[in-house]
């Protein structure tokens, strides 16, 4: 078929139906089927490649490892925001379930085939279709199919709130060949797209679909602990509901000889015990009934790992920074502005000068710790000093709707630690909460017009992380509010979480180097009333929007830089959060019957994927 009759009869398909497929839009463009997908650099690896250089391939296959998690579990199903996934299945690293691409550990942004062999879109990014390997298999023995990833693309965007945003932009799924299935996108010029639907989870539809082992048809809709069916090197051998489950590495696991598969899945049994006290559960790791550890309280990391079996080198403890380098970080204090209270930019920013980090890291952590001051911390994204260049440009374009202060001064945390630095910080607090309206009378902080307290909730959901808020509720009563601190268990902090049912909460934002449609569930407009967002905040300003708009729509590097600094800038003027503090590195200890590669991934500590056990071959 010539090019112009294949124009001609796209033309008449659109006509005659309204029907276009993406095959037939790209009838100008030569298509260009792709092994990798690079959104920073180009991919590492040719095609064809033989293995990631991070593994060992002669990783011996075998033993068992013993894992930890917290609170408990009610659910199997991974398209839900209900109930508490059992650990092992969360979407992007599960067990059980695969993607259709796999990101590499030694790369940022990057990802090779998996249960599809290669990807194509064509230069403006309208549509992207992948071609599913003719060998992938589910448990059963059944291929993976187009419909199997149709099934997956419209059951999480609809009952999960998370990919309700992150793909709003993919307007539908639909099979294109026998091994072929296309996504067609509602804007032209978002680089990330491809890679977003890359990272889908595929779940066989036949099985969804079919009746359960109680007889009774299964419902995608609801919670189960029926084991799920999936692709992935693992299955589920075994669980108590709420306190343990059990993996089982796979025989006949379809993808273990495939290039982006050698040297992971090395453990021949994954076990998860459930705990409901932090105390407890590392009393299990010394006792040897854990294997691995990742703590997270430096002054818990300088006191409590003086016992026996970290002396005779029997337990390993190692601070890596590989999983930071690639990671923008805040943890911030976060009032939630659907709060009255909060509406306020002058109330958000007093409450920042009664956190004094200084002291917190001298007393508490041991100087572990630096001050968190963007919200893509500890990466090349993050704003300083004024804005230039581009980065001023794309501000000023939304002069009006962004604070006039991002264009004369650079953001600064308040600095504490002595007395008097202490008394300074309140003192602005104080000023500060005057010009919103409050007064201090006696020692309580009150609206001036109505005499009405100024107070609040802390919502915590661990007692470990009092430690911080204990001290930060004592500043605040210094200036007459009083904050209570409310520790809650893992299931009701994540129903309040998810119903934005909360005064103040305390939160970690991850970021990429690349990032994209993510940046709307965490900040835009459209996600503001919407269970489940992570819009934690509540903000809801046509300023950020833009904002965000342009750093999804980024031509090129140095345009995403620029864009995503200047939200970082603006993010930070309107005080929606009280950044707090992170390090950057992974502390972590485990027993010497595991063992890593000297020279670990770039991005990551590849755990448990790429470890290994001395149990092997066992």
């Amino acid at each position: 078929m010539t090019l112009s009759l294949r124009k001609t009869l796209a033309t008449l398909l659109l006509v005659a139906g309204g029907l276009l497929f993406s095959s037939a839009i790209a009838g100008a463009e030569e298509l260009q089927w792709r092994h990798a997908i690079g959104i920073i650099e180009a991919p590492k690896y040719l095609e064809g490649f033989q293995r990631f250089s991070y593994v060992n391939p002669e990783a011996p296959k075998g033993g068992t490892l013993k894992l930890s998690a917290d609170g408990t579990f009610d659910t199997f199903n991974p398209v839900l925001d209900k109930g508490n996934l059992a650990a092992g299945l969360l979407p992007r690293a599960s067990y059980v379930t695969e993607t259709l691409f796999k990101p590499s550990m030694d790369e940022d942004g990057t990802s090779y085939g998996l249960l599809a062999e290669a990807v194509a879109y064509p230069d403006d990014y309208s549509f992207a279709k992948f071609r599913l390997r003719a060998e992938a298999r589910w448990v059963d023995g059944k291929p993976v199919t187009p419909e199997d990833v149709v099934f997956s693309f419209e059951k999480f965007k609809e009952l999960h709130p998370l990919y309700t945003t992150y793909y709003a932009h993919v307007l539908k799924a639909e099979k294109t060949g026998d091994r072929e299935v296309t996504f067609t996108f509602d804007q032209k010029g978002n680089k990330e797209l491809p890679m977003i639907v890359s990272e889908l989870d595929i779940l066989p539809k036949h099985w969804w679909e079919a009746t359960g082992a109680d007889g009774k048809p299964r419902d995608i809709t609801k919670t189960t602990l029926e084991p799920i069916m999936g692709s992935g090197p693992y299955r589920i051998s075994g669980f108590s509901p709420g306190s343990s489950i059990s993996y089982e590495l796979r025989d006949d696991y379809w993808g273990k000889n495939l290039n982006v598969n050698i040297g992971y899945y090395n453990v021949r049994q994954i076990r998860y015990s459930y705990f409901s006290d932090n105390n407890v559960e590392f009393e299990a790791f010394r006792a040897g009934n854990v294997d691995f550890w990742m703590e997270t309280k430096a002054a818990h990391w300088a006191t409590a790992f003086d016992f026996p079996a970290v002396n005779s080198g029997e337990v390993i403890r190692e601070e890596l920074p590989n999983p930071y380098r690639a990671t923008g970080i805040m943890q911030a204090m976060v009032p939630n502005m659907r709060r009255d209270l909060f509406k306020d930019e002058r109330v958000r920013e007093a409450l920042t000068y009664a956190f004094d980090f200084e002291e917190l890291n001298r007393t508490v952590f041991y100087n572990a710790y630096k001050r968190v001051n963007s919200f893509f911390w500890g990466t090349e994204l993050a704003s300083s000093g004024l804005p230039e260049g581009k980065e001023l440009e794309i501000l000023n374009s939304v002069k009006d709707e962004v604070p006039p202060q991002v264009f004369t001064t650079p953001y600064t945390n308040p600095v504490g630690g002595t007395p008097e630095k202490q008394r300074d910080n309140l003192r602005k607090a104080v000023g500060l909460l005057k010009e919103a309206g409050y007064e201090l009378r006696g020692n309580r902080m009150v609206n001036a017009k109505t005499g009405a307290p100024l107070s609040f909730e802390i919502l915590l959901s661990s007692p470990t992380l009092e430690v911080v808020a204990v001290p930060y509720a004592n500043m605040l009563r210094k200036i007459g509010i009083e904050a209570t601190i409310r520790t809650v268990d893992s299931s009701q902090y994540l129903n309040r979480l998810r119903n934005f049912d909360y005064d103040m909460t305390w939160t970690v934002w991850g970021q990429t180097r690349n990032p994209g449609n993510e940046q709307r569930e965490y900040w835009g407009s459209s996600s503001v009333n919407r269970p489940g967002a992570r819009n934690y905040a509540g903000i809801a300003d046509p300023g950020i929007d833009k904002l965000i708009d342009k750093v999804i729509f980024a031509k090129d590097r140095d345009d995403l830089v620029a864009a995503t600094r200047a939200l970082d800038r603006v993010l930070l003027a309107h005080h929606y959060v009280v950044p707090m503090y992170y390090g950057n590195t992974a502390r972590i200890a485990y027993w010497n019957r595991l063992v890593h590669a000297k020279d670990l991934p770039e991005f990551a500590i590849g755990f448990p994927d790429i470890w290994w056990s001395r149990q092997g071959g066992n």
